[in-house]
């Protein structure tokens, strides 16, 4: 993983915000389809990667507002593992135009990071199992690499097991 990688004309919020904190990250860039429906999918299976390994951020409704949630592609956000871990009693996907102007990010290149608004975050505790993870870098077709530790330190996350199984 490179040093504090600037990406080349690649900034984003994300990208400034791991570099304002000295953090080693690595960006991958990637052939994004625009017909594409699974983001986080199309990512891993154009970077050659596990589906565990790569991270998606998803946007809830809980009763103080909105949260982030950072869960695997390979599963699903569990709601109620969810609200719990925010000492909520439920928690539901929040409208994708209201996450947008939230964030200051579109649908499917959402990174945790770099957010107009810091909003509480969760991340699944999978992700310490990693020395490294993949999220959004702040747009489709540009992933971020980085220790789970940024991730958590740099958003104030907590981590709970949050996500479940595609199946389940």
């Amino acid at each position: 993983m490179s040093k504090k990688s600037k990406g080349g004309g690649q900034g984003t919020p994300a990208t400034v915000a791991l570099t304002k904190a000295g953090a080693d990250f690595a960006l991958h860039p990637y052939e994004h389809d625009a017909d594409a429906q699974a983001y986080g999918e199309e990512a891993a299976d154009a970077l050659g990667l596990p589906y565990e390994q790569i991270f998606k951020t998803l946007v809830a409704e809980v009763e103080s507002g909105l949260a982030v949630a950072v869960v695997p592609v390979a599963g699903k956000l569990d709601l109620k593992a969810f609200a719990a871990a925010l000492g909520s009693k439920r928690a539901a996907m929040a409208d994708a135009a209201k996450v947008e102007r939230v964030t200051g990010y579109v649908v499917g290149g959402i990174s945790p990071l770099g957010q107009r608004k810091q909003l509480p975050t969760v991340v699944d505790e999978s992700a310490l199992a990693f020395a490294t993870i993949y999220f959004s870098a702040g747009r489709r077709g540009l992933q971020i690499e980085t220790a789970p530790g940024n991730l958590v330190e740099l958003t104030r996350a907590a981590t709970a097991p949050i996500a479940k199984t595609a199946g389940s």
